[in-house]
């Protein structure tokens, strides 16, 4: 049986119709009041969450500060500990909704070390399960994402009641 070439993922093609918007994603996110429309999980006076629009994996979120700052060195000590604080938050959350076996935990610090918005620091924290790779990242070069985000904000934003 051939390997197809074609996966369906009809739920994106809201961002491939519209062109990238210039500006800070982070700090656009952290400015709206649509919490939704930008999938912010949390908000607090430092720091925010939102959840990834091309996760690694499904429960993908990201955590910034408010300040638009780009070197971990420029946090200020509370913004530092609030993304840590907010990181177990979340954690927390993951673990009551998702169930997941393991975390990913990192910084990509300048696009030399990967990140895709060097600009603005984030932290990203990604589930993980024992059993979560499979052939279509190693064939494939596709991921594939059970869940979407609309109902992963759902989950998350529901759960810290």
């Amino acid at each position: 049986m051939a390997l197809s070439t074609r996966l369906w993922a009809p739920w994106r093609s809201r961002y491939l119709k519209h062109p990238a918007r210039r500006g800070c994603i982070f700090c656009r996110a952290a400015r709206s009041r649509q919490r939704r429309r930008h999938h912010v999980v949390l908000r607090q006076p430092q720091v925010f969450a939102l959840l990834n629009r091309y996760p690694y994996n499904n429960g993908h979120v990201m955590i910034a500060p408010r300040r638009h700052v780009s070197d971990l060195l420029e946090l200020t000590t509370a913004e530092w500990a609030a993304i840590l604080s907010v990181t177990q938050q979340l954690m927390r959350r993951l673990q009551r909704t998702l169930h997941p076996h393991g975390f990913n935990i990192g910084l990509n610090l300048g696009r030399v070390a990967g990140a895709g918005i060097p600009g603005h620091l984030h932290l990203h924290l990604v589930p993980r399960w024992q059993g979560d790779t499979n052939f279509m990242p190693v064939i494939g070069a596709t991921k594939v994402v059970s869940q979407s985000l609309d109902e992963l904000y759902r989950f998350l934003t529901s759960s810290a009641r």
